[in-house]
């Protein structure tokens, strides 16, 4: 063991004969943990949210739709799906047409209006047979009779649980009612439930694609259609290929511009980040420098000492550095320690929730990912590294017979 490390070492771990040193390395080692896993937690949870949001929405809506100028409907699937496979190769992961239509709901007690989409579940692409917390994901239930599935917020709303009967009405045909065209009237039963923890898309309810054609008349034609790629650089590029190759009345928007907003907002939550993240670490690196600055003056005699005895500058610069890294070392371990241990009790318990009708889930998200654990500890330990420099110089500068005076 070289004699700056034993030195330093010994200061820190200094009992009986000085309490004010071990004090002083307590909440020294404390803030620098408390540092760490503050901005360990925030990056977490920042990448978290963006990446539950940003999943959720293409889920629910696909990176490209394609719907009509106008709320127009689109041909047959049959003849539009081909074509777009051909122009969307090799880019195009799944293709799959839809028909979304604002119509009421009744059930038993209550009504509301909502939007009824109609998807084949053989060829949808999206994935809400993942967020079902009841039921089952068929459009048919155990007699034959029409099946819909609806979201958790609808349900609450309308007091319908799985098997309940839900009328639906609608305009037929987009016209206004008439005794030549009446409304469209049909019952449907609850197959399941589902829970996105998004309050705009937990008021969807979803019905067989050929069903919904049917209900609304439309003679084989959709809504429109959305398009999964394989890759998320190519959809801007991909979506501008498609609009330029596709005639009147396509109209071809990624995800990201329809939800515009919300990928503004997200945007816009991480602008404050680095100033927040700055003023973390400035007061960190101030704490090393005022813990070491306490512990020279100290230790004045000791220095005189050490230099009495021959030590040079570049031993006590030494003992300090080291002690400072010592000190920032078993905070940072403590403070990855920490981050860690909130982040799987917030993963696991969803201790924290939140108003999904503002912030679109449900509870803060967590996303375990090595590289903000790696950029926090090793930038708080070069910080460390320069903090430690100051004072030790500061250190290595006192003169032995001023020094000893001071005992």
């Amino acid at each position: 063991m070289s004699l700056p490390f034993f030195i330093s070492k010994k200061y820190t771990q200094s009992k009986k004969q000085s309490k004010f040193i071990s004090l002083i390395s307590v909440i020294a080692i404390s803030g620098i943990a408390l540092g760490v896993a503050v901005l360990i937690i925030t990056l977490t949870v920042l990448d978290a949210f963006e990446k539950a949001v940003e999943e959720k929405i293409i889920n629910f809506n696909s990176h490209i739709t394609i719907t009509a100028f106008g709320d127009r409907n689109l041909p047959d699937y049959e003849i539009v799906i081909p074509k777009l496979d051909s122009l969307a190769s090799p880019f195009a992961k799944s293709i799959s047409p839809f028909v979304s239509k604002n119509v009421i709901v009744k059930s038993k007690n209550k009504s509301d209006g909502i939007l009824l989409k109609g998807i084949s579940k053989e060829i949808d692409n999206s994935k809400i047979d993942e967020y079902l917390t009841s039921g089952i994901f068929s459009f048919k239930d155990e007699k034959g009779n029409n099946g819909v599935i609806i979201g958790k917020k609808l349900s609450e709303r309308l007091f319908a649980e799985v098997g309940a009967k839900l009328t639906v009405f609608s305009l037929r045909n987009d016209e206004l009612p008439s005794y030549e065209n009446p409304p469209s009237i049909e019952q449907f039963v609850v197959t399941g439930i589902y829970e996105s923890g998004m309050a705009q898309y937990d008021d969807i309810a979803y019905i067989d694609l050929k069903t919904a054609q049917d209900f609304f008349d439309m003679n084989g034609q959709t809504s429109g259609y959305n398009i999964q790629v394989t890759d998320i650089s190519k959809i801007d590029s991909l979506s501008e290929h498609l609009q330029n190759n596709l005639r009147y009345p396509f109209f071809v928007r990624t995800v990201y511009k329809m939800h515009q907003n919300i990928f503004t907002w997200l945007d816009l939550q991480k602008e404050p980040v680095p100033i927040i993240l700055g003023l973390i670490i400035i007061v960190a690196v101030f704490n090393i420098i005022g813990m070491l600055l306490m512990i020279v003056l100290e230790k004045t005699s000791d220095i005189g000492i050490l230099k009495s005895l021959g030590a040079n500058r570049k031993l006590i610069t030494n003992i300090f550095v080291l002690q400072g890294l010592y000190l920032s070392f078993f905070g940072i371990v403590i403070g990855n320690l920490l981050a860690l241990i909130i982040s799987a009790l917030q993963k696991y318990f969803n201790i924290i929730s939140l108003p999904g009708q503002i912030y679109f889930i449900s509870s803060v998200p967590i996303n375990f990912d090595l590289y903000n654990y790696l950029l926090v500890s090793v930038v708080a330990f070069v910080l460390s590294i320069a903090a430690a420099f100051i004072p030790s110089l500061i250190a290595a500068r006192t003169k032995p017979i001023s020094a000893i005076r001071i005992d």
